[in-house]
């Protein structure tokens, strides 16, 4: 399955989504555009306990030797391939998204390279989808959120479901990754869907 995405990792709580995410697309033999945030750095650290200082080590244990490859690209390099609309790709996905990072996208300021990418995919007409983290929410934040939406971005919030009976945070993890899977339109069965074999009691 061949695929050429940009995921970018910001500084909300949630980081082991946007891991995930980025290893489920590698395993499917996809390329992935891979942008961290300062704060996402961080948070790598706090939530996964990623070695920070060691940044390329860090990627390539986690991202190394699958199906697909990773091109990881540094959040002040404005000149990166991913920055111009003459780049193709078939979207983005910001997984987490941060409160910050969303109003910088709602409000087209492009002050990073993840920033000016998500700008990229609003105006070459590319899926964009955001997976906000954060609660509760204040008005500013769902304003910026209907902004993007009424432009067309998906909003997908990180909200657990419990109807599939998560027994693991893991799982929980590939309940979240798998809706924003399907909103990529990728194949997936990364969780059990309502209807399938929900009738039978789970051991």
């Amino acid at each position: 399955m061949s695929g050429n995405w940009v995921i970018g990792i910001t500084g909300a709580s949630g980081a082991a989504y946007g891991v995930r995410l980025i290893q489920v697309l590698l395993d499917l033999g996809m390329q992935v555009h891979v942008i961290i945030t300062e704060a996402g750095w961080r948070v790598l650290h706090d939530e996964l306990d990623w070695q920070v200082t060691k940044r390329k080590e860090m990627l390539q244990q986690h991202f190394g030797n699958r199906l697909g490859a990773y091109e990881f690209h540094p959040i002040a390099d404005i000149g990166a391939s991913v920055a111009s609309g003459s780049f193709r790709t078939k979207g983005m996905v910001v997984i987490p998204c941060s409160m910050g990072t969303l109003s910088g996208i709602a409000h087209g300021s492009s002050d990073n390279l993840l920033e000016r990418t998500a700008d990229v995919m609003l105006k070459e007409g590319r899926k964009l989808i955001l997976v906000p983290r954060e609660t509760p929410l204040h008005a500013i934040h769902l304003e910026n959120m209907l902004t993007l939406s009424k432009m067309g971005v998906r909003m997908l919030p990180a909200m657990p479901a419990f109807y599939n009976r998560p027994r693991s945070i893991e799982e929980m993890v590939d309940f979240l990754v798998g809706k924003v899977l399907d909103s990529m339109e990728i194949e997936h069965s990364l969780y059990r869907r309502w209807g399938e074999d929900h009738e039978q009691p789970r051991p």
